[in-house]
C-alpha cells in the first residue's frame, strides 16, 4: 500500500512540450479520424494482448473472448492478461505488447490521460476507444462504524473522524489508484459532506482484489472500489455499503477500453474490429436474460475468482447494503450498453480532467480540449458501431450538463464555473 501523496507533477518544460504535442495532435486528428472511418479492409493483424483487473466491469472484454466475438470480427488471437493492480496495468501498457507488456486494457478512464501526458509514467500516448460501463462502484465502511449510518451524506462520518483524531489517529480510507475514478468518487463524496480528503483522513492505495482482505485485517476503515468487492464485504459480514456511486451521479462514466495510440495507428482496422467485438459483448452483457450466465462466466479462476453470488445480485440491480437497507431493480446498477453506456462522451473526459485539476493532480494550464481531442477516439467507436449494426449512436460527443447528488452541475462548455463552485479543492 502507498500513501496518496506521491503523484508526480508535470514540470514546466514537460508541460510546454506536451502542450505543443497535444496541439499538433489535435490539428491532425481530422485526417486520422477520416482514415479510421474509411478503413474497410480486414484487420491488419489477428491478435492483441489486452489487460484487465478482477472487477465486474471488465466483463465486456471477458465476454468478447468467451463468446468468440473477437474471432467473429477477425481477431481470433486476442488474449486477455489479468493484472495485479492498476500500477501494473500502467507499467505493462508502457512496455507494450512487443516489449512483454500489453497493447490495451480495461482501464480507469483518467489513466489514459496520465499515460499520454507522462504523469506518473513514461509518456505513452493512449487512445480511448469505448467506455466499458456506467455506475457500479461503491464506497464501503467497516462494520465497526455501523452506528455512523454512513450513506449519501458523508458528514455522518464526521463524528467518527473526530473521535479518531482525538485519539491521535486518522480514519484510513482506501481507493485503487491516485487520481483514478475510485479516488475521485471517494473524494467527491467526502468533500460534499464537508470532509477534506487530504487533511481529515489518510487516503491510501490498495489494488481492487485486496480490498476485502485489508478490511478484514483491520488496516483500513473504508474503501471505494468497483464491484464485486463491495458486495463481497457485505456477504462476508465485514462491513456495509454507504453508497453506490450511481446514487451520487446517475449513469456516471467509469472504465474505458483503451489501447496504445501507436498500436491503433499501425492497425486501424484491427482497432475497429476489437472495439466492435467489445460493443457487441456489452450489448449481450446488458441483456437481463444473460446475467446469470455472465456472472458464472466472469467468476472463474481465470477472471474474478469469487463466488457467483458476489457478482450476480448487484448486476441484477438487487442491493443489500449490509446495514438494513435494501433495494431491488436499482436504477443505479452497473450498465454496459443501456443509456449509451458504451459511447466515450468527450464531455465526460472533460469532467475527469477538471476533477484532476481540482485535486492538484493535473496543472491548471493544461489544454484539456487538446488532450481530449488526442486521446478520445469516438470516431473509432462510431466506425465499430456501424460494423456491429443496430447500435444507437449519440448525435453529439457531449452528453450535456451533468447533475450530481449534492446539487452541483457540470457544464462541459464551462468547466471553470464548476470548479469555482466547489468549496473543498486544492486550487
Amino acid at each position: 500500500m502507498a500513501k496518496d501523496d506521491d503523484f508526480t507533477t508535470i514540470s514546466r518544460r514537460r508541460l510546454l512540450k506536451t502542450g505543443a504535442g497535444l496541439a499538433a495532435a489535435a490539428a491532425g486528428e481530422t485526417l486520422f479520424a477520416a482514415k479510421a472511418m474509411a478503413a474497410a479492409g480486414p484487420p491488419e493483424v489477428k491478435g492483441a494482448k489486452l489487460g484487465f483487473i478482477a472487477l465486474t466491469d471488465a466483463a465486456p472484454l471477458i465476454v468478447a473472448k468467451e463468446l468468440g466475438l473477437f474471432a467473429k470480427y477477425g481477431m481470433p488471437d486476442v488474449t486477455l492478461a489479468k493484472q495485479a493492480s492498476w500500477g501494473a496495468t500502467r507499467d505493462n501498457l508502457v512496455l507494450g505488447g512487443g516489449g512483454g507488456g500489453i497493447d490495451g486494457a480495461h482501464l480507469l478512464t483518467p489513466m489514459a490521460y496520465f499515460l499520454t501526458l507522462g504523469v506518473q509514467a513514461k509518456a505513452t500516448p493512449m487512445s480511448i476507444l469505448a467506455r466499458l460501463n456506467v455506475n457500479g462502484q461503491a464506497i464501503s465502511v467497516d462494520k465497526a462504524y455501523m452506528a455512523a449510518k454512513a450513506d449519501l451524506n458523508a458528514a455522518k462520518m464526521k463524528g467518527v473522524i473526530a473521535q479518531k483524531k482525538a485519539g491521535g489517529k486518522k480514519i484510513t480510507m482506501a481507493m485503487t489508484f491516485p487520481g483514478g475514478t475510485h479516488d475521485l468518487w471517494i473524494r467527491y463524496w467526502l468533500a460534499a459532506g464537508g470532509i477534506d480528503p487530504d487533511k481529515d483522513i489518510d487516503l491510501i492505495t490498495v489494488p481492487p482484489p485486496q480490498m476485502v482482505a485489508n478490511m478484514k485485517a483491520d488496516t483500513m476503515d473504508a474503501f471505494c472500489v468497483g464491484e464485486p468487492w463491495n458486495a463481497q464485504l457485505v456477504d462476508q459480514k465485514l462491513g456495509y455499503t454507504a453508497v453506490s456511486t450511481g446514487q451520487m451521479w446517475m449513469n456516471h462514466p467509469e472504465k474505458s477500453f483503451s489501447m496504445r495510440s501507436d498500436w491503433v495507428a499501425a492497425h486501424p482496422n484491427a482497432a475497429i474490429a476489437i472495439t466492435a467485438a467489445i460493443i457487441e459483448a456489452q450489448k449481450w452483457a446488458d441483456n437481463p436474460a444473460n446475467i446469470s450466465r455472465l456472472a458464472m462466466m466472469i467468476s472463474g479462476r481465470d477472471y474474478l475468482k469469487v463466488p457467483v453470488g458476489d457478482i450476480a445480485s448487484r448486476l441484477q440491480g438487487n442491493f443489500d447494503f449490509g446495514d438494513g437497507r435494501t433495494q431491488g431493480n436499482a436504477p443505479y446498477k452497473m450498465k454496459f450498453f443501456a443509456n449509451n453506456a458504451s459511447f466515450p462522451f468527450k464531455s465526460h473526459d472533460m469532467w475527469f480532467l477538471t476533477e484532476e485539476q481540482r485535486w492538484g493532480k493535473l496543472p491548471m494550464n493544461l489544454n484539456k480540449g487538446a488532450a481530449i481531442a488526442k486521446v478520445n477516439r469516438a470516431d473509432i467507436w462510431r466506425a465499430a458501431a456501424a460494423k456491429v449494426g443496430g447500435v444507437p449512436v449519440p448525435p453529439s460527443d457531449s452528453r450535456g450538463v451533468e447533475k450530481f447528488f449534492d446539487g452541483k452541475t457540470f457544464d462541459p462548455g464551462h468547466p471553470e464555473a464548476y470548479l469555482k463552485s466547489l468549496a473543498i479543492k486544492r486550487v
